[in-house]
C-alpha cells in the first residue's frame, strides 16, 4: 500500500463532508443529526447540539474543520479529554494538537509554529488557557474559522457541573463576534439550553436536540443490602469486561478497590485526593486495558472516551439525573450492549437531603432539591426506567423500552398485611428507639448480647419473622418508610418511628400490598444479552483484540485508537481478505487501512486457513 491513498491536507479541503466521513473516519453514513449540523456550520451559523454520549458530537465540528479552510478552536474541560481526541485525529491523519499546562515549553513552541504556518486544522485548549491575554493575542493573528465549546453544560448555573471558568467564555465571543460558535453537550434540560445560548450569545442558532435515548444500555436497580458481595457477584457475570464503579466518597473508593484486588480483579481507585501523577497513571492504564475496573468518585469520567466500557455501576445513588445519565453514558459508546447498575438504599437519599439542608437558602439550593427529588423518583419508579429518564429531559417515549429491570422483570406484589403488622409491632415493642438492622435482628430471633441486655429476647415479637431472610425484612422496612407508615429519625441514628398512618394497619382495619423484594442482581444481570446480537467468529475476535493490544502498546496509544471493539466485531463477521473488503468494515478509513490493514488481514487469513 502507498501513502498516495491518503488525501493530502489541501485535497481534504476540497472534499465533501460525506467523503471526509468515509476516507478519514471510515464510516459509510452519518448518524442522526450530524449532516444537518455540519451543513449549518459550513454556512457559518451558530449551533447548539444536544446529542447523547457516543452519538457522534465531535464529528459535527471535526468534519467541517477538515473539509474547510482555517483553524477550528475546541474548548475542552480536561487535559485527558483533549489528548484523547487529538490522539484519535492524528491516528486518522488529521493535523490536530492541544495546548495545556502539562506540556513542556519546547512542545508548546512546536504547536505555536504549526499554528503560525497554518498547517493545523484543530487546536484543543482549556477555557482557562483561551482567556489568557497572550493566547488571545495569538488568536487575533489567525484565520479562526470556528469555535467549538465541548461539554457546554458547564457554562450554565442550571447545569449539574457548573464551572466558573466556562461562564467566562462569553468574553471570547465578544472578541470574535464574526466567528461562528458551536456548543455541544449530552446533558442539558430546557433551562440549561437557554442559559448556554444566552451566555455564549449564540445568534439564532441552528439547534439539534437529539434523542437522549441510549438503547444499547440496560438500566437496572437493586436494593442495596450487602453491597460488596453484590458487586463481586455481578462482576462474576462480566468476566474480562471493562467497567467503572462510582462511589459516593473517597473512603468507599479505597475500601471497594481493596476488596476487588483481594478477589483478583485488575482494579484501581481514582479520586480527587490522589496526586496528579497517580490519577494520570490510573486513567491511562484504564484506557490501555491494563486495568479492568476503575472504582471512582465523580472526579473520574469526563475525560474518558473509551469506547468498550461494558458496564457502569453506582455503589451509591448520584445527586441528580444529569450526573447519572452522563456517568452511565460512559458505557457502550461503541453501540454494543452495556449494563448500567445502581445499588439503592433510601437512607442514601436521606443523607443527601441532610447535606442539602446544611447549604444556605437560595435559588441554587432549590434547583438541587428539585434534581434530587427527580433522582429519587427514578430510583423508586415502578414503570419503565427509560421512560422516566427520557421524560426528565422532555422526551416522550410512548412504549416501554423492554431493556430495563422493570420491563424485563416487572415488580410483583403480594398481600403484605401480616408481614407489615409484624414489622410495625416490633418497632413499637422496642419503644421506637432502634434502627432497621437491630429491629430485623429481633424479628428474626437473633441471639446477640445486645438483644439479651435490652431484654428484647423476651418480647412477643422476638423471632416471629425468622421464616424470612435479613434482606427480605430490610426491603419490607424500606417499603414501609416509602409508604409513609414509618419514618426514620435522622437526628437519632435513623431510629424507626411509627406514623399515624400505621395505626389502621396495626388494628387490622386496612390491608397492604407491597412489592416482592428485588434482591438478586446476579441472576437478573445474567439475563443480559451477549456482547452483540450479530453472528461473528468469537475466537477470531479474541485474536484481533490481542493483535490490537500489541500494536497499541508498541505505539503507546489506547487500543481503541487503533480500532474499536465494534470495528473488530465487524471484521470477525465480514472476514475481509482484501483491502477493498477491509474498507467496507465500519471504522476503517484510508489512513488506518494503510497503517494497520496488512497485520489484520494476515491474521484473518491465517485464522481462516486453520479454521475454514
Amino acid at each position: 500500500m502507498t501513502a498516495a491513498m491518503i488525501p493530502e491536507s489541501d485535497d481534504l479541503n476540497t472534499q465533501s463532508p460525506q467523503l471526509v466521513l468515509q476516507t478519514v473516519f471510515g464510516y459509510q453514513s452519518f448518524r442522526a443529526g450530524q449532516a444537518g449540523v455540519i451543513e449549518a456550520v459550513q454556512q457559518q451559523r451558530d449551533c447548539l447540539v444536544i446529542m447523547p454520549t457516543g452519538g457522534g458530537k465531535s464529528l459535527c465540528y471535526q468534519i467541517p474543520a477538515i473539509a474547510g479552510e482555517g483553524l477550528t478552536l475546541v474548548i475542552s474541560p480536561l487535559i485527558s479529554l483533549m489528548k484523547d481526541q487529538v490522539d484519535q485525529l492524528v491516528a486518522n491523519g488529521v493535523a490536530a494538537a492541544c495546548v495545556n499546562s502539562s506540556m513542556t515549553k519546547d512542545a508548546l513552541m512546536q504547536v505555536y509554529q504549526q499554528i503560525a504556518h497554518g498547517t493545523l486544522k484543530l487546536l484543543y485548549v482549556s477555557p482557562e488557557r483561551v482567556l489568557m491575554t497572550d493566547f488571545m493575542e495569538r488568536l487575533h493573528h489567525l484565520n479562526l474559522a470556528l469555535v467549538a465549546v465541548d461539554e457546554a453544560h458547564c457554562i450554565s448555573q442550571w447545569g449539574h457541573d457548573f464551572r466558573p471558568e466556562y461562564a467566562a467564555l462569553g468574553q471570547l465571543r465578544q472578541s470574535f463576534p464574526q466567528v461562528p460558535f458551536i456548543a455541544l453537550t449530552a446533558t442539558a434540560d430546557e433551562a440549561t439550553r437557554q442559559d448556554i445560548c444566552q451566555r455564549l450569545n449564540l445568534n439564532q442558532p441552528y439547534t439539534y436536540l437529539g434523542s437522549f435515548d441510549r438503547p444499547n444500555i440496560r438500566y437496572t436497580l437493586v436494593e442495596k443490602h450487602k453491597p460488596v458481595s453484590q458487586v463481586i457477584r455481578f462482576l462474576g457475570t462480566q468476566k474480562g469486561q471493562c467497567g467503572i464503579i462510582y462511589c459516593g466518597s473517597r473512603k468507599k473508593v479505597e475500601m471497594l478497590t481493596e476488596k476487588l484486588c483481594q478477589n483478583h480483579y485488575r482494579a484501581a481507585g481514582y479520586h480527587a485526593g490522589m496526586d496528579v501523577d497517580e490519577r494520570t497513571y490510573v486513567q491511562e492504564a484504564f484506557q490501555r486495558d491494563d486495568i479492568q475496573i476503575v472504582v471512582a468518585t465523580v472526579a473520574f469520567g469526563m475525560g474518558i472516551n473509551k469506547s468498550n466500557v461494558r458496564f457502569v455501576m453506582h455503589f451509591d445513588i448520584p445527586r441528580n439525573i444529569e450526573s447519572y445519565y452522563q456517568e452511565t453514558g460512559r458505557a457502550g459508546r461503541d453501540g454494543l450492549p452495556a449494563e448500567a447498575l445502581m445499588l439503592y438504599d433510601p437512607s442514601d437519599i436521606n443523607w443527601l437531603r441532610r447535606m442539602l439542608d446544611e447549604k444556605p437558602e437560595g435559588q441554587q439550593k432549590l434547583v438541587e432539591a428539585h434534581k434530587l427529588n427527580a433522582m429519587t423518583a427514578f430510583a423508586e419508579a415502578q414503570t419503565c426506567r427509560r421512560q422516566v429518564l427520557l421524560n426528565y429531559f422532555g422526551e416522550f417515549r410512548p412504549e416501554p423500552c423492554g431493556n430495563c429491570d422493570v420491563c424485563l422483570d416487572p415488580p410483583k406484589h403480594f398481600d403484605a398485611t401480616e408481614a407489615a403488622q409484624k414489622a410495625l409491632s416490633c418497632v413499637y415493642r422496642v419503644n421506637q428507639g432502634f434502627g432497621i438492622g437491630y429491629v430485623v435482628e429481633v424479628l428474626r430471633g437473633m441471639q446477640t448480647s445486645r438483644i439479651r441486655e435490652n431484654g428484647h429476647d423476651k418480647l412477643s415479637t422476638y423471632g416471629i419473622g425468622r421464616d424470612h431472610s435479613h434482606d427480605y425484612w430490610v426491603s419490607i422496612f424500606r417499603q414501609l418508610i416509602h409508604k409513609g407508615l414509618l419514618q426514620q429519625n435522622i437526628t437519632r441514628n435513623s431510629t424507626l418511628q411509627l406514623t399515624e398512618e400505621a395505626r389502621p394497619l396495626l388494628r387490622g382495619e386496612v390491608e397492604l400490598e407491597l412489592a416482592v423484594p428485588r434482591l438478586d442482581m446476579a441472576n437478573r444481570a445474567s439475563k443480559s444479552e451477549k456482547l452483540a446480537s450479530k453472528h461473528y467468529d468469537r475466537q477470531l475476535f479474541a485474536k484481533l483484540r490481542k493483535l490490537r493490544k500489541s500494536i497499541a502498546d508498541e505505539d503507546d496509544i489506547p487500543p481503541y485508537v487503533v480500532f474499536s471493539d465494534a470495528t473488530l466485531i465487524d471484521m470477525a463477521e465480514i472476514l475481509p481478505t482484501s483491502y477493498g473488503e477491509m474498507l467496507a468494515v465500519n471504522g476503517v478509513g484510508q489512513r488506518k487501512l494503510e497503517k494497520y490493514a496488512d497485520q489484520f488481514l494476515d491474521l484473518i487469513q491465517e485464522h481462516l486457513t486453520y479454521h475454514g
